[in-house]
């Protein structure tokens, strides 16, 4: 009968298995401090990939050399000017259609007790406080979008009412054009963070104080 053949790949393989599983079992412990050379198997051959900052050197000079990197600088420089100027609109918030009158209760909770730095309790989960107790609102808060009109016109007299005791805040627009017209700070709900917390969904908005409540009226927008 003839004997199989095995490539050397094959065989190594086949070795190096055998000795493993030996291993395992403490047949070669005695020997492990000896190393054996098995050769080579299989042909070897240099890195032929390029460096990688070279390579992203050389896309770059060749960008550079055809003014494409100038065109992209230009065009970063312009979308970090457009963030600023006109930053994205708030989601999920509109001019309102049927106004509405809410409460918003600032108490919070503790989900977890709080421990000093020697372990001690603070404060026992379940404690509930509200920021009110602490400091009362100086301001209203005034929400709007400063790309409708009527909206601005709409802040501008709710701003001289309360004789300038409200913080415009915008939830669309340029506060920075609206900074410059009024000569005022101008702020913006960024991401919608604080529209999202009061459950505001309708500008303008105005947020009071009332008693240990925030009081929010969706307000009508006149025409």
């Amino acid at each position: 009968m003839k004997r199989p053949s095995h490539s050397p790949a094959r065989f190594a393989r086949l070795a190096l298995s055998a000795w493993t599983a030996l291993s395992a079992v403490g047949i070669f412990c005695p020997l492990m401090a000896r190393a054996t050379d098995l050769g080579t198997v299989g042909p070897t051959y240099e890195i032929a990939e390029p460096h990688l900052l070279q390579m992203i050197e050389q896309r770059l000079r060749e960008k550079e050399r055809s003014g494409e990197l100038a065109r992209i600088e230009q065009e970063a420089r312009q979308r970090g000017t457009d963030s600023v100027r006109q930053p994205t609109p708030v989601a999920g918030v509109r001019t309102t259609a049927a106004p509405r009158t809410f409460y918003y209760d600032p108490t919070y909770t503790l989900d977890q007790n709080i421990l000093g730095a020697k372990g001690e309790l603070l404060f026992a989960a379940g404690t509930q406080a509200n920021p009110l107790n602490v400091v009362s609102m100086t301001r209203h808060l005034l929400f709007f979008d400063a790309r409708d009109t009527r909206q601005v016109r709409r802040a501008r007299e709710l701003m001289a009412h309360y004789q300038g005791k409200v913080k415009p805040i915008l939830t669309g627009g340029s506060y920075l054009d609206l900074m410059k017209s009024w000569r005022i700070p101008v702020y913006y709900d960024q991401q919608g963070l604080l529209t999202r917390r009061l459950g505001i969904t309708q500008v303008p908005a105005l947020v009071s104080q009332e008693g240990k409540r925030l009081r929010i009226d969706e307000m009508e927008v006149i025409r």
